[in-house]
């Protein structure tokens, strides 16, 4: 049976977060038939001083706890961005907290940061990082602010996470633009984020003698004026990159799921093709206020080969993905990196 099938027939009709969990499993257990039957010539690239198989990757959120990094490589994807991790261990929102707008192609998610916290997580991508094929992964780790930590104690909180986790990760993202922690976007006005990325950036610099590159993510409904402020931030700070974009708080009219149904699944982050346009327009602010040395990481509707390729066009060094492997199925990662040469 086909995927579209299979998703229309099984996969619609269940709860999307058991759906999830499931395929997960499945991932983590097939990898050894992955590895086979979704091969990916390599056309690698060196970005921030890290020797990328190619420029798709997995986007953060689907793998909060580093728990299947090889089974997803083995589907396809060049890297996997894990997380988002908190320096503490929490459950997340209460359930339901994930929905699909179907013919979107769309989802909503309020998950809250749900995650195993920075030192669980540090100890599994250790014991992952001592098996060659761990250390050949190219993993990112994302990382966010504890719910119950104060705006004012965020710095702290962020370098806890960092210090438990950037021994592992290649890269580096701090993620201050969830829609799902209370206060949370308020942490990108410079004058918030300028603490926070100094901070963290103390600890990526002096990772036992690694130097580990620090990206932050920003989200698409911030005001250009704001992705411009950033944007200086970072240039000033001396950061690696940006990751643009995070999910959006919008449900714009273009939609074309029924309103009710939109609305019944209530706050959270919209991710889907719907994003795309926003997304490539501050792609597009950001390269021309840089200049070419920033990395962008292309992410936010990203669903098919010419989105990536439009992303790249718009000036991405990488492109990430999500939500189109939920709808698109395993074949997806494979297809999609082929177009990111």
């Amino acid at each position: 049976m086909a995927y579209d099938a299979l998703f229309d027939s099984v996969f619609a009709r269940m709860d999307p977060e058991r759906i999830h969990e499931r395929a997960f499993a499945a991932i983590r257990l097939g990898r050894p038939v992955s590895r086979l039957a979704y091969r990916v010539d390599p056309s690698p690239v060196e970005i921030m001083g890290i020797e990328f198989p190619h420029r798709f990757g997995l986007a953060a959120g689907f793998d909060k706890n580093a728990r299947g990094v090889l089974g997803l490589l083995a589907l396809g994807f060049g890297h996997v961005e894990i997380g988002t991790v908190t320096a503490r261990p929490q459950p997340g929102n209460d359930r339901p907290r994930l929905f699909r707008l179907v013919e979107d192609h769309a989802i909503v998610n309020r998950m809250g940061f749900n995650n195993d916290g920075a030192a669980v997580v540090a100890s599994r991508l250790h014991r992952l990082r001592g098996t060659p094929a761990g250390r050949r992964a190219v993993i990112g780790v994302n990382i966010g602010k504890t719910k119950v930590v104060s705006a004012e104690r965020a710095a702290e909180d962020y370098v806890e996470s960092a210090r438990l986790l950037t021994p592992y990760a290649d890269y580096l993202v701090v993620n201050v633009s969830s829609p799902n922690t209370p206060g949370l976007r308020d942490l990108q006005a410079v004058e918030s984020l300028e603490p926070i990325l100094a901070a963290v950036k103390g600890v990526a610099d002096g990772n036992h003698g690694r130097r580990v590159p620090l990206v932050v993510k920003i989200a698409p409904d911030l005001a250009d004026e704001d992705v411009d402020q950033v944007t200086d931030l970072v240039l000033e700070l001396g950061l690696d990159g940006i990751s643009a974009t995070n999910t959006t708080i919008a449900r714009p009219a273009e939609l074309r799921t029924p309103r009710d149904v939109v609305d019944a699944a209530g706050a959270g982050g919209l991710s889907g093709p719907i994003l795309a346009g926003r997304a490539v327009e501050v792609l597009r602010r950001i390269r021309a206020r840089a200049g070419a040395g920033l990395t962008l990481i292309g992410v936010g509707g990203v669903t098919d080969e010419a989105d990536v390729r439009a992303r790249i066009e718009a000036g991405a060094d990488l492109v990430q993905g999500y939500t189109g492997f939920i709808y698109e199925g395993p074949k997806w990662p494979s297809r999609l990196a082929a177009a990111a040469r």
